[in-house]
């Protein structure tokens, strides 16, 4: 692996899209060109980004840029932990079982239900009055 050979993949969740740029490094992540710490609040988050450099035993051994629209917080980050773990196995293919063994591989597919007519939302009905 030559050290300017840089290994980019897509990843999605709920409205969110996530393309992240991974080049061999020292273990820097920025997102939307801020640090990954400033724009990912609280640390359980931070810890699903890092989680696939984590099953991979690859931490900090890879600078990742991360551009990411759409969406929230919550599904910003499922759109960058698929896109990591995407470029990853772009980089060194063995890596992809211990990647879907660890459930990093999978689009998460579910989305939010459209609001029904005659109703206030997805699910939920207007109070029933008997009189």
């Amino acid at each position: 692996m030559s050290e300017a050979t840089t290994y980019t993949a897509t990843g999605r969740r709920k409205s969110s899209v996530a393309r992240a740029w991974v080049t061999s490094g020292s273990g820097r992540i920025t997102v939307n060109h801020r640090p990954f710490e400033e724009y990912v609040p609280t640390v359980t988050l931070q810890n699903l980004v890092l989680e696939p450099f984590q099953k991979a035993k690859l931490v900090n051994k890879f600078d990742v840029v991360i551009s990411v629209k759409g969406g929230g917080i919550a599904g910003q980050v499922g759109a960058i932990r698929l896109a990591i773990s995407r470029a990853l196995c772009e980089q060194d293919e063995e890596l992809r079982p211990a990647l879907k063994e660890a459930g990093l591989m999978r689009r998460d597919p579910r989305q939010k239900e459209r609001k029904k007519y005659g109703q206030p939302g997805a699910r939920k009905k207007f109070q029933f009055s008997k009189r």
